[in-house]
């Protein structure tokens, strides 16, 4: 795996020692001690066994703790030709440069010069195909991995990871910070799975400070318990969850956390200036440095959204404006996950819900394009420095093959058994839907090449 250039001197050394490192380490205190006795030999002997023992262990056990999923979701429709899949001095190629990366032969878009310096961190998908060209069903898709139906609506992606991994955490297991229109929600899995929605994490979370003193307010609450449950349960099965409705287990949820240390994790402040200078002082850049705070904290799935890439007119100055956000957001969210030893447990996806078409239109802007654009994945067992698939310089527009554009075309519910198999999830997983509908997580098949 190669390292950046800069990753040597942006956090301490420790900082990056693995299991075995840290137990190898322990080692070499023992067989520098100086002490030529059997009992010194001996202690340095036994040491040094332990350390290969437990580092044995521990990379062999199929989870050392359970995965989380990142996902950084640029609303809107990303342009392919201006992020991860430029096609300079061609005629669907528009104003931008193709800058080399930290992967041998790999370029990308001048946009994102910092994500650059972290490509060997990450795989690129440029052939993702989709049959959903309008914002809101593509949004749908590829955040269940289903396209919408009129009589199901399936969970998101990060809602099936919670329901399969549960945690106790006394704050969400599953947040969207900056949410836009079309949050992750839990579909058939319920509410309890719906995205809990922020916005900056500069500002404090609304709601959860009391203003009076704390028996006033529980005696408020018991009083409001009371007398709101007994109408909630009035008709509904004796033993519905223990006579508990989603009003009492969601209120019940709310006060935990409103009284739980877990809360610092939403504070950015208490990380260093220098850290949430490299991340960009921009609401994105805010989100993705909570996100990272979150995971550590045991969060399953953080979103945090970057929308306004819907370029239909002036597409060039548009796109370049947004890169500028997600450059320095996502360049920092791959360093630092791999500085505090997240990036083997946290699956990152980076992209939106289709691209950008290689024709460039009258307004000087590209439209909805969902068949072949790019996404950047990351963390996990998934391949490092490696590319998947490739865009026509030259697409024959008047062609009927749906594959046409692209080589190695991914389709979104590859895409998604992919993810999950990445995040220990059993795609194939058949579930009882309410109405008794079974259901498989994915219908898609693994993408075996982009896995280690």
């Amino acid at each position: 795996m190669h390292e950046s250039p800069r990753d040597w001197w942006s956090c301490p050394g420790w900082a990056h020692m693995t299991r075995r490192q840290s137990l190898a380490s322990m080692t070499g205190l023992f067989g520098m001690s100086g002490v030529a006795n059997v009992t010194g030999l001996a202690s340095a002997t036994w040491m040094t066994g332990l350390a290969e023992s437990l580092a044995r262990a521990a990379e062999k056990s199929p989870e050392k703790r359970p995965k989380s999923l990142l996902i950084l979701w640029l609303a809107g429709g990303p342009s392919q030709l201006e992020t991860f899949d430029p096609h300079p001095g061609t005629k669907i190629g528009g104003d931008v440069k193709a800058i080399a990366t930290t992967v041998p032969r790999l370029t990308i878009a001048d946009t994102l010069p910092r994500t650059a310096e972290h490509m060997h961190r990450a795989c690129l998908v440029r052939s993702v195909i989709s049959k959903e060209g309008d914002h809101e069903r593509a949004t749908y898709n590829v955040k269940t991995g289903w396209r919408p139906e009129p009589t199901i609506v399936h969970p998101a992606i990060g809602a099936v990871l919670c329901h399969q991994q549960p945690s106790n955490l006394e704050i969400p297991r599953h947040i969207s910070i900056l949410a836009g229109q079309w949050p992750a929600r839990g579909g058939y899995l319920g509410p309890a799975y719906d995205a809990f929605q922020m916005q900056d994490p500069d500002q404090p979370i609304p709601n959860l400070i009391t203003y009076i003193d704390k028996p006033v307010f529980e005696k408020r609450v018991d009083s409001l318990l009371g007398t709101l449950e007994k109408e909630f349960r009035r008709g509904r099965l004796i033993d519905m969850d223990s006579q508990r409705t989603q009003h009492q287990a969601a209120t019940s949820r709310a006060l935990s956390m409103m009284n739980s240390s877990q809360l610092d994790a939403f504070d950015i402040k208490q990380e260093a200036a220098d850290v949430r200078t490299r991340f960009g002082d921009t609401a994105f850049g805010r989100g993705c440095l909570a996100a990272i705070r979150l995971i550590e904290r045991g969060v399953r799935c953080v979103e945090v959204e970057l929308g306004g890439w819907d370029s239909h007119i002036s597409n060039h100055e548009l796109q370049s404006a947004r890169c500028l956000d997600l450059d320095a957001a996502l360049a920092s969210t791959l360093n630092e996950l791999a500085a505090r030893d997240l990036l083997d447990d946290t699956v990152v996806f980076c992209g939106g819900e289709f691209g950008r078409t290689p024709q460039i239109n009258p307004a000087s802007g590209r439209d909805h394009w969902p068949h072949g654009f790019s996404v950047l994945l990351a963390g996990g067992n998934l391949r490092r420095g490696f590319v998947l698939g490739e865009t026509s310089s030259a697409p024959d527009l008047q062609s009927e093959d749906p594959t046409r554009f692209t080589t190695s075309p991914v389709t979104i519910a590859d895409l998604h058994a992919t993810l999950l198999q990445a995040l220990g999830v059993d795609y194939k997983q058949e579930l009882q839907t309410p109405i008794g509908r079974p259901l498989r997580l994915s219908d898609g098949q693994v993408i075996g090449q982009l896995l280690t």
